[in-house]
C-alpha cells in the first residue's frame, strides 16, 4: 500500500501565482495533487509500477507542479520505467489501461480528438474550468453550450476529476446537470491537443 507520507511528502506551494492567472496556484493545483494521489494509488493497486518508481514519479511530478508546469504522472512513470521515445506512447497507453480498469466507468481511447476545434467560448465562460483542465492536461474536447461537454486525456483519473468539477460548476451556476463525456487520448493526440488548447 502507498503510504500517506509518500503521497504527501512534497506539497505544492499554496501562494505562488501564475503570471496570467487570477486564481492562486494553490486553488488550482489542488486538483493536480488530487490527480497525482489517485493515479498513484491506481498504479500501485494494478501493479503497473513499483513502489520505488511511484515514489520517484510522485516527487518528479510534484517538482514540475511546484514550478507551475503541468505534468502527468503516467508520462513521468513511463519515462522512469525507461521506455525510449518511440515506445513511450504504447507504454503510456498500457499504463492508462491499468488505471482505467480501476474506475467504475471504463474510458475508451478516441483517435479523432486532434481534429476537434478548441471550445474557446466555453473556456472564456468557465475560466476556472479552463485552468483546471490545463493543470490536469485534460482539455475540453467539445462543448455544446452546457448541455454536453467532453474532456479527454492520457490519464483516466485526470478526466474523471475534470468531469466532476464540470458537473459541480455547471450545477452551481445554472442548476442543471450536464451530460459529460470522458475519454482517453493516445499520446501523440494528447501532445497535439494540449498544445493547441493550452499553448505549451
Amino acid at each position: 500500500m502507498i503510504s500517506s507520507s509518500l503521497c504527501l511528502s512534497v506539497q505544492p506551494p499554496t501562494t505562488r501565482r501564475h503570471a496570467s492567472w487570477r486564481a492562486t496556484c494553490g486553488e488550482i493545483w489542488h486538483f493536480a495533487e488530487k490527480c497525482v494521489i489517485q493515479t498513484a494509488v491506481a498504479l500501485h493497486k494494478t501493479r503497473a509500477a513499483s513502489a520505488a518508481e511511484l515514489a520517484h514519479g510522485i516527487v518528479a511530478t510534484r517538482k514540475s507542479h511546484e514550478a507551475g508546469e503541468p505534468a502527468d504522472l503516467l508520462e513521468v512513470i513511463a519515462r522512469i520505467q525507461g521506455y525510449a521515445e518511440e515506445h513511450l506512447g504504447h507504454a503510456i497507453l498500457n499504463l492508462g489501461n491499468k488505471v482505467a480498469a480501476t474506475l467504475a466507468l471504463y474510458q475508451h481511447v478516441i483517435p479523432f480528438a486532434g481534429n476537434l476545434i478548441a471550445p474557446s467560448v466555453f473556456y472564456e465562460s468557465f475560466d476556472h474550468l479552463h485552468k483546471i483542465a490545463r493543470v490536469l492536461l485534460s482539455p475540453i474536447i467539445f462543448a455544446e453550450d452546457t448541455d454536453a461537454i467532453g474532456t479527454a486525456s492520457i490519464n483516466p483519473m485526470a478526466t474523471k476529476i475534470v468531469a466532476e468539477e464540470i458537473h459541480r460548476t455547471v450545477s452551481n451556476r445554472f442548476g442543471i446537470r450536464s451530460f459529460v463525456t470522458t475519454a482517453r487520448l493516445d499520446y501523440e493526440n494528447w501532445v497535439s491537443v494540449t498544445h493547441k488548447h493550452f499553448e505549451f
